[in-house]
């Protein structure tokens, strides 16, 4: 990397993103440490339900994996790539698994601490309800599709490719949308058509933010649902 691209980097300048790095991987350890060592406490307190105990060991082998993927991910970094340009950069998919992984386990943590702090509400099953319920759970497997089609733009550098909204240059749809063979390769390894696709995905997660916040309307919600709707909203506004 210093010979064929940074070769006019100072040591200051090497500095700064080695200790971006080195902050990344010891910050990676404390939440490990976070987390291992009050569940290994808790457990042999016996303060642990068999259901709960379940979670806890899913949650650690969770931190494990996301350190090891961490590292597999890294590791592409370092390889020599003839199709890269010289520029080092890690593979758009392993940054993908490490940032899916991450949500994934930042996600069950968060669920699993507010099960704990918070009662379930008990409402009446409606055909409203279950709707909503249904909507929901799709809207969060779009948000987190969009998320980790957003991995595959930083890996691919392909927010540099087009920096027009909401047209990508003079035309809606980009003349090299397809222009890699065959067609399914595009999807991953195309910056056009992974920009492309995270515009899209991102325009159809705000929607159905919006949907599924005027849909929230119409129920009879408790407080704290109507709170988490409506903060959904101003966060996927302000995103």
């Amino acid at each position: 990397s210093f010979n064929s691209l940074n070769h006019d980097m100072t040591l200051t300048e090497f500095k700064f993103i080695w200790y971006m790095e080195y902050s990344h991987r010891m910050w990676g350890r404390v939440v490990g440490l976070a987390y291992i060592l009050p569940a290994a406490y808790f457990w042999r307190r016996g303060w642990l339900s068999r259901p709960l105990k379940g979670c806890v060991l899913t949650l650690c082998g969770l931190v494990c994996f996301q350190g090891l993927l961490g590292w597999y991910m890294v590791k592409s970094g370092l390889e020599e790539k003839p199709d890269s340009y010289d520029i080092p950069r890690v593979s758009q998919y392993r940054l993908a698994a490490h940032l899916g992984s991450a949500l994934v386990l930042y996600s069950a943590s968060l669920w699993t601490g507010l099960s704990l702090l918070l009662p379930r509400h008990k409402l009446p099953e409606t055909h409203q309800l279950l709707r909503m319920r249904q909507y929901a759970h799709g809207t969060t497997a779009l948000i987190f599709l969009t998320a980790l089609s957003g991995a595959f733009v930083a890996g691919l550098d392909a927010g540099l490719v087009y920096n027009s909204f909401p047209k990508m240059g003079e035309r809606w749809i980009p003349d090299d949308l397809l222009a890699f063979s065959p067609v399914l390769r595009n999807v991953f390894e195309n910056p056009t058509t992974v920009q492309f696709d995270h515009r899209i995905l991102g325009i159809a997660s705000v929607t159905a933010v919006t949907a599924l916040y005027l849909f929230s309307r119409k129920i009879p919600l408790p407080r704290r649902t109507r709170m988490a709707v409506t903060s959904l909203l101003a966060v996927a506004c302000m995103q």
